[in-house]
């Protein structure tokens, strides 16, 4: 109990705050490219109560990822259907990819301007915790982007190759999209099962640790610290 609620201390906001975010942008920008669909439901708001699902919330402490309720887009309504939901659908990855880069710069100047004060318990009680904040923002954002542009509809990476792909192949991934859950919980839960290298392994994770890597540079080793927490 003890260690949920640390967790729960450290993890909360940053991942309230990726996933919020993820979902506003979706809404945001179909809402300029002219469907309203959000706004009238009044999801165009940053406040998480208004997004959140509380099975996909206490996923990101059990498995490190997690998911919000999907902001609704008729995209009957946009102007260029097919291309614009190309930009509705990549507005949530991109997004993701931002607060990653903004958490990475924020941990790198913590990192610096802790080095350039005295060293003391009080400042050690202080920058703890943020950088740890940091890092798992870092973390979430990125897996969030990553998990969400693997090209299966309605995963957002399957509604982007939609819109890119000619048209008879285009309306034959559209169809995937009621199934397209179900696919993805297979291919997460069932390599498990069979002793088989899981999507985490060979998708998501090499990019993963590219990411973190690029962005958090020196500050990497706090970011890997934070990931194993996560997961024991």
């Amino acid at each position: 109990m003890e260690n949920f609620l640390l967790k729960l201390s450290i993890m909360l906001v940053p991942a309230l705050m990726a996933i919020t975010c993820h979902e506003v942008s979706h809404g945001f920008v179909a809402d300029r490219l002219g469907d309203k669909t959000a706004r009238y439901m009044g999801r165009l708001t940053l406040n998480p109560l208004k997004h959140l699902d509380i099975l996909g919330t206490l996923m990101v402490f059990i498995i490190g990822i997690g998911w919000a309720k999907p902001v609704p887009v008729n995209f009957n309504n946009l102007r260029h259907p097919k291309r614009d939901m190309i930009w509705v659908a990549a507005a949530g990855p991109i997004t993701n990819i931002i607060l990653a880069t903004l958490s990475a710069l924020a941990l790198r100047g913590l990192a610096a301007m802790s080095e350039s004060l005295p060293a003391s318990r009080m400042i050690g009680t202080f920058v703890e915790p943020i950088a740890l904040m940091l890092a798992f923002s870092l973390y979430i954002n990125l897996i969030l982007a990553i998990f969400n542009l693997i090209p299966v509809p309605p995963l957002d990476g399957g509604r982007v190759a939609v819109g890119f792909l000619p048209h008879r192949l285009s309306m034959s991934l559209a169809r995937v999209e009621p199934y397209g859950m179900f696919i993805i919980l297979a291919l997460i839960f069932l390599p498990d099962l069979l002793n088989l290298p899981s999507i985490f392994e060979l998708v998501i994770n090499p990019f993963l640790k590219a990411g973190i890597h690029i962005l958090a540079g020196p500050q990497s080793s706090i970011v890997y610290s934070m990931t194993r927490f996560i997961m024991r």
